[in-house]
């Protein structure tokens, strides 16, 4: 078993900005940050249902990919 270690959290900030930036650009990780609290409590109310009906199996294999039947040699 390994044992976890937590970031400071002035890095895990600074981090989770810097993600931010890369992936929405300045104006959208504005607009995220400024977000009112109710709406995002609203979207993890939505995520849990969603997670509710969720077919662990079939989201796997849909984003990893079916796994491969390995008892017969591929055909080349």
């Amino acid at each position: 078993m390994s044992v976890q270690t937590y970031l400071p959290e002035e890095t895990v900030v600074r981090q989770g900005i810097a993600a931010l930036m890369a992936a929405l650009g300045p104006v959208e990780t504005a607009r995220f940050l400024a977000l009112p609290h109710s709406r995002l409590s609203d979207y993890v109310e939505w995520h849990r249902q969603w997670q509710a009906g969720l077919d662990t199996q079939t989201f796997l294999d849909e984003l990893f990919g079916t796994p491969q039947d390995t008892n017969h040699p591929s055909e080349g």
